[in-house]
């Protein structure tokens, strides 16, 4: 039985495909296209039918993780609330809202007048937050958490997931929202909002948290636990947006809103929101996890996409008690959508739980031997894994940084192996490598190594997250990497490597550590600043040819630019 699964129309447009409950494929179209699309996720759903030989005439359901008439009634209603003496303000804001509603209902009929069916199922928001987060973890019985900006209305959920069935306890309405919140103080700092929020995130590192009693003052209600916004902290301009007033300015000493924020303020700001959504959502989970009995739980939504965040709530409430699925922002609602309509519709029960993201595009050796010719690349053939792990391994220990290109693509905004850059973390000047020449990162965003998981107890304290990079490790010891690679408290990003789930990664790092201090090896997403993840073979050789990207393994293909005559000679020795 087929099921494909969409997430919004808006924005990280993703389709995912169910096999009998397992997820056969899964990919957000801005991946495909290569830039930020809206609407109908085209290539995602083509590639998604593709992968498993169907047409639209062998679905056996489509599931949408939307309801765009209901959350146009409820943000409607929010503005009327808001705006009471700005008529004309709010009339003009309607109509963009309505305009919005409309593309999104002829969506739904394009999609509808393409596959052929009327019986399309749509889903809230939240509620495929909940399920792409409860259904791929290991848990029989969980409590939910799900946060977001917006979504139909609504900037949250708690919920209870047992066996097959999700059972909404509460709801949190926009404008209360830790999301939004986040995404304004990110345009504050000087940073894209809704884009740059991570960013924001690994700043905090560099400051104090305090202002944390202003944003605890703007953000918390004591009574039920429950985000809220004070809106004293807010102005509401013409029922289009809200900005902060001149108490949030005053509260944390900027004189004006226009005024430039020196780095210390940055800082200061940064760290301090951090501390009080962590400790909003802490306090949270504590009462509903005393209240309902549940130790286990589970994050769905994109303000989970922190993992700083995520690492804090770990450590409060207890290592493995925490999941947050390899997608949890909207891209990941397509699983969700598409898991609600396999269990909670068709009452099908839960089998096993997924053991890998791996769910995107693989090329044949023959397709991507067609794209290095057409770029008339010159690339010598592995003729077997063991000379191409050699030929890696060589280029690492060299201090090169390599384009790590096998198998299939990662679903998520994580590179897990498949598609990544690495490194030796002990090579000269890599961190400076990758940012410079290759990444243009911000100076305070750290890099991320990668494990063998037989390894990783020896050298790090991790939970399961750490297998899809959700959360971060402690180094048991403060020289198990070189300066710069550890945060404060010795907390390290780190990718978990399991040998069944990607046995040809595992075995790169298990080699490389045969002749290094350790094994382990910087793993970074494969793409270029402001791109997705790489996807197609095409996507990565011009990631490679237009940056600092020393060397690319496509496949059993080797491509080299700097001392590359040894390493050609090496191979074609062999």
């Amino acid at each position: 039985m087929l099921i494909l699964g969409l997430s919004s129309f808006k924005h990280d447009a993703a389709a995912a495909l169910l096999d009998n409950g397992a997820v056969r494929a899964a990919i957000e179209n801005d991946k495909l296209v290569r830039s930020r699309t809206t609407g109908l996720p085209e290539n995602a759903i083509r590639f998604c039918l593709d992968t498993a030989g169907a047409r639209w005439d062998d679905l056996d359901a489509i599931a949408v993780a939307s309801r765009p008439l209901r959350g146009w009634a409820r943000r409607s209603l929010l503005r009327a609330r808001l705006s009471p003496f700005s008529p004309l303000g709010a009339a003009y804001h309607e109509a963009n809202e309505l305009g919005m509603v409309a593309r999104e209902l002829q969506q739904v009929r394009t999609l509808r007048r393409n596959s052929g069916k009327s019986n399309i199922l749509h889903f809230e928001h939240h509620l495929c937050h909940a399920a792409n987060a409860f259904y791929l973890s290991p848990y029989d019985r969980a409590l939910i958490l799900t946060l977001d900006r917006e979504g139909d209305g609504r900037s949250g959920m708690l919920a209870v997931g047992e066996e097959n069935r999700v059972r909404m306890l509460r709801t949190i309405p926009f404008p209360h929202s830790l999301a939004w919140i986040y995404e304004q103080v990110t345009e504050l700092l000087g940073f894209l909002p809704h884009h740059d929020e991570h960013k924001t995130q690994w700043l905090s590192l560099e400051g104090e948290p305090v202002f944390q009693n202003v944003f605890l003052d703007m953000l918390r209600n004591p009574k039920n636990h429950l985000p809220r916004l004070n809106y004293s902290y807010v102005n509401r301009e013409l029922a289009g947006r809200l900005a902060f007033s001149a108490k949030f300015y005053e509260s944390v000493g900027i004189r004006d809103r226009k005024a430039s924020l020196s780095d210390d303020q940055r800082r200061a700001l940064a760290s301090s929101l951090q501390a009080a959504i962590t400790e909003v959502i802490a306090s949270l989970l504590a009462y509903f996890r005393e209240r309902t009995g549940i130790e286990n739980v589970c994050l769905g939504g994109g303000l989970f996409l922190n993992t700083l965040l995520v690492a804090s709530l770990e450590r409060r409430l207890g290592l493995n008690q925490v999941f947050v699925p390899p997608a949890p922002g909207d891209s990941g609602n397509a699983v969700g959508a598409a898991a609600l309509a396999w269990h909670q519709t068709m009452r099908h029960p839960r089998t096993s739980t997924a053991s890998h993201a791996y769910w995107g595009p693989a090329c044949s050796r023959s397709e991507i031997k067609d794209v290095l010719d057409n770029c008339k690349a010159r690339y010598s053939l592995q003729t077997t894994e063991e000379r191409k792990l050699d030929a890696a391994l060589q280029l690492l220990e060299s201090g090169k940084i390599v384009g790590w290109f096998q198998g299939a693509a990662e679903f998520g905004p994580r590179a897990l192996g498949n598609r990544s850059l690495l490194a030796s973390p002990w090579a000269p000047y890599v961190r400076e490598n990758l940012n410079d020449f290759i990444k243009h990162r911000e100076w305070f965003r750290p890099f991320a190594v990668a494990v063998p998981e037989e390894d990783c107890e020896r050298y790090f304290e991790a939970s399961h997250l750490c297998y899809s990079m959700n959360s971060l490790a402690t180094a048991r010891h403060a020289n198990v990497l070189p300066e710069g690679f550890l945060l404060p408290g010795n907390r390290v990003r780190l990718h978990v490597v399991r040998q069944q789930s990607n046995p040809l990664f595992w075995r790169l790092l298990k080699r490389f550590g045969e002749r290094a201090p350790a094994p382990l090896l910087v793993n970074t997403s494969f793409n270029l600043f402001g791109e997705p993840l790489v996807v197609k073979p095409r996507d990565a050789v011009r990631s490679y040819f237009c940056s600092g990207i020393d060397a690319l393994v496509v496949d059993n293909f080797l491509l080299s630019k700097a001392a590359t005559n040894h390493v050609f000679a090496a191979t074609r020795a062999s």
